[in-house]
């Protein structure tokens, strides 16, 4: 690391002087709400990555339903439920501490993302919950978020990176699996055992 300490950006105008000003397409793209190409969007997306950021630091959460999940409750308010996980809750927790988020909504197959920043809090309203009630099951919270900044985000980052081209395929050679990842924890732990069981519980898990 000594090496290249003297390598790091310590300024805004040193970072502004590295790149191009934004077109003014792009400047444009940006609105405050939530318009009909991007309900389209989130009607269609099953999946959305939610940032934020706490005392204990930043955090980026995945989140994932049947298309159309997330709700637009109007041009700009989102309804985002939270669904079963692992009872960490460091998003929410964040939430709570500072409730500025953003959200990146992801299409299958599709290399634009759409993007959606504001704030959020957290609500516990028992209709709400039950509007977002699946198999019998209740969201604990639903994720208000009262948009600020909405726009679309372009291809490159996905066309760079061919994410979708092997969509579908058998998990790659040398990927690590959960129980790789709880054996690297603990040498105890049978990592292939692990698989075996994890794959029977998460069915039961989803909400």
């Amino acid at each position: 690391m000594d090496t290249i300490e003297g390598q790091f950006i310590r300024s805004l105008d040193e970072l502004v002087a590295l790149y191009d000003a934004p077109s003014a397409r792009v400047a444009a793209k940006e609105v405050d709400y939530i318009n009909p190409a991007g309900r389209a969007f989130i009607a269609a997306a099953p999946f959305l990555l939610l940032a934020t950021s706490g005392r204990q630091g930043a955090d980026v959460s995945p989140k994932g339903d049947a298309p159309g999940f997330v709700t637009v409750a109007d041009d700009r308010t989102l309804l985002i439920p939270d669904r079963r996980g692992n009872n960490r809750i460091d998003g929410l927790r964040n939430i709570v501490e500072n409730p500025e988020v953003g959200v990146l909504f992801m299409v299958p197959g599709v290399d634009e993302t759409y993007r959606v920043n504001g704030p959020a809090r957290l609500s516990v309203e028992t209709a709400l919950r039950a509007r977002f009630a699946v198999h019998g099951k209740e969201p604990t919270v639903v994720i208000v978020v009262t948009v600020r900044q909405a726009f679309p985000h372009c291809a490159k980052a996905f066309v760079r990176s061919g994410l979708w081209a092997t969509a579908g395929q058998k998990r790659p050679a040398g990927v690590p699996t959960m129980g790789m990842f709880a054996a690297a924890r603990d040498p105890a732990v049978n990592a292939a055992d692990f698989d075996v069981s994890y794959a029977k519980l998460v069915p039961d898990e989803l909400y």
